[in-house]
Parts: C-alpha cells; structure tokens; sequence
C-alpha cells in the first residue's frame, strides 16, 4: 500500500506542472531554463541512481526529453493546460512509426485502433478557434507547441526502450532524466535574456518545480515502482492528466473549452482502454521506469 501511495504522490506531483508554470511571471524560456537547472541539481543530490548509468546513449535520447520539457513549458505560457498535457499524450500516435522504425516492433490492429481513437482526440482540440486569455494569450500556437510535446515524449519513450535494451538498468533512465534537464536548460539559455531581478514569489514557484514537481516526485515514483507491477503503476499515473487541469482551474479559474475536453476524454479513455487490452502480470524493472519518465515534464 505504502509503494502505491508513494506512485500516486508522484503522478500528484507531476499534475501540478501546469498550474505552477503559469504562476510565474517570468517568460517560457527563464521558467523553462530554471526549473530544469534546479531539476537537475535536486535529481543528482536526491536520488544516487541519477549519478550512475552515464554512457554515451544518455545524450540523444536526453536530447529528446529536453525537447519534451522544453515545448510543454512553451505551451502552457501560450495555451491551456488540459490541452497542454492532454496534446502530450497523443505520442502513442507517432509510437506507431518509431517503433517499427527503430525498435523494429510489429504493428498490432488494437495499435492501429488506438492511434485513430488518439488523432481524433487531437482533431477536436483545433476545431473552433479558441479565444485568448490571460492564462492561455495565444491557443493556436500553445496548442502546436503541444503537439511538437507529444512528439518528443514519443522520440523519448522510444529512445529509453532502445537505451534499456543495451544497458538493461534503470539507472540509465534516471540518468537520461537528469541529462535532459541539463540539456533544456542548455537549450533554454539563449533565450532567458536580458533577465530583470526574479520576484521572491517567481523563486519559490522554481524551486517548487525543480525540487518537488520534478525531483521529489521521481524520488516517490523510483522508491514506489520497486513494489507495484508496470501495468498497475500506470494506470495509478493516469492521475496525472486527469488532475492537471483540476490544479488550473483551482488555482487561475482556468477553464478550457468544451471541444478540449471532449478530446481529452477520449484521449484518456483510448488510453486506458488500450492498457486493460493488453494486461499481462508483470513485475518492477528498466521498462516500467523509463516508460514513465516524460511524466515530469
């Protein structure tokens, strides 16, 4: 009972991102850079897993997660939440090319199944024009920057497999994570100035997201996974895009549209539907720890 509570803390955790990324006044590449920095920081001082596992694949496919965190910060500065995180988990989507691609997986009809479920979701949240507000300027282009999300978080999940393949341990999950998040700040950089004196207020919010929403959350999940089978585990993270849009609205009376919720309702649904189709009794290892790590973003 302990493991699972310590799972749903972390997918509690992770929901939070979107609300605290808008609580900030400053700019998506200055929110971005720095949390990541503090992510990265906390990741090697919490968790000793984080500093083993370095190899030369950790980079590429760190490459891929800063994208990932990189485009969801962008798109939470620009569009709601719920599409932020609900546009993110349409990578099953582009999962159907990367996996035969590179990992050289066979296609199943429930994949394909999924993968139409999944574009219509994604089609309902451009039908209409959404109109602006303070916590969502510009939809249409948050709402790309969303898909561009999902698409990295694919790459990501992709490469972490591929990665487990050849090292066969977590540890280089973990140390991909903590990569990545020195690489978004990286990629951040260029783009955090000139930078005006940081609020007090704006310094609490990144070091909320650095140290709790990112590592303090994998510390929950890495100690919680050791006990709870893959499938159970992900299904208890499904609370992640469920509740992130319930913090947005607590928080900024956010309120996404009636098309964005259907979308992700049937995102969500598609999604668990698959996972009960595809049941199999499993324990902890490298494949239910990596393929959870983008939940951090």
């Amino acid at each position: 009972m302990l493991s699972r509570l310590l799972v749903l803390a972390a997918a509690l955790l992770f929901s939070t991102g979107g609300a605290a990324i808008k609580g900030t006044a400053l700019s998506a590449w200055q929110t971005g850079g720095l949390r990541s920095a503090v992510a990265a920081a906390a990741l090697l001082l919490l968790l000793p897993e984080a500093r083993r596992g370095w190899n030369w694949r950790v980079w590429p496919v760190g490459l891929a997660y800063a994208l990932t965190l990189v485009s969801f910060v962008q798109a939470n500065k620009l569009t709601t939440s719920a599409n932020a995180i609900f546009l993110q988990s349409t990578a099953p989507v582009y999962l159907l090319v990367l996996g035969p691609l590179v990992l050289h997986e066979k296609l199943k009809r429930r994949d394909l199944l999924l993968a139409l479920a999944l574009a219509g979701g994604m089609a309902l949240f451009f039908a209409g024009v959404e109109k602006p507000a303070a916590t969502a300027p510009n939809p249409a282009a948050g709402n790309l920057w969303a898909v561009a999300s999902g698409a990295a978080y694919a790459l990501t999940l992709t490469g972490l497999r591929w990665q487990a393949h050849h090292s066969g341990h977590s540890s280089a999950a973990l140390a991909t994570v903590t990569a990545g998040n020195l690489i978004a700040f990286a990629l951040c950089a260029p783009g955090m100035w000139p930078m005006a004196s940081v609020r007090a207020f704006d310094a609490l919010v990144l070091l909320y997201l650095g140290v709790f929403q990112i590592a303090l959350a994998y510390v929950c999940l890495t100690r919680g996974m050791r006990h709870v089978p893959a499938f159970e585990a992900s299904t208890l993270l499904l609370l992640e895009p469920a509740c992130n849009p319930v913090w947005t609205w607590i928080f900024h009376g956010e309120q996404p549209s009636g098309p964005s919720l259907a979308g992700g309702a049937v995102i969500l649904a598609a999604t668990a539907a698959k996972m009960l189709s595809e049941r199999r009794p499993s324990t902890p290892g490298p494949s239910a720890t990596t393929g959870s790590a983008a939940h951090s973003a």
